[in-house]
């Protein structure tokens, strides 16, 4: 655990009513935001949905593939992300194929990549 450093707080405290102000009425809701982030903060999720930036689509199976797991697990996890907006399926004969929901998401993941990538900066 770290400890508070100079560096990392105030020295005195001073609110600046009218930011806060702005920035409390200009919050938006972020309910549905914080699902997001919750489902992709699991690592097998995450690494479904960046398989799936790398691979327009992919069934079930080669997801299971990917993932090192059982199909009923792939599903699973394919499940969640659809139920929460961030995957669309699409049966085809007996194959059931997933992709992102939208470039939103494949935006989200590829930034957030090259972010972790790049380090922390300090």
């Amino acid at each position: 655990m770290k400890v508070l450093t100079l560096k990392d707080i105030c020295e005195v405290t001073i609110v600046h009513e009218e930011t806060v102000d702005f920035v409390k009425k200009a919050m938006p809701d972020l309910t549905t935001t914080v699902l997001l982030f919750k489902a992709l903060a699991d690592e097998t999720r995450l690494k479904i949905a960046y398989a799936l930036t790398l691979e327009k689509e992919l069934c079930v199976c080669d997801v299971a593939a990917v993932i090192g797991s059982s199909n009923a697990t792939a599903s699973h996890h394919l499940r969640y992300l659809r139920e929460q907006h961030l995957a669309k399926s699409e049966r085809k004969g007996k194959m059931v194929y997933y992709s992102l929901a939208d470039e939103h998401i494949l935006h989200l993941i590829q930034v957030a990549y090259e972010h972790a990538i790049e380090g922390d900066g300090e």
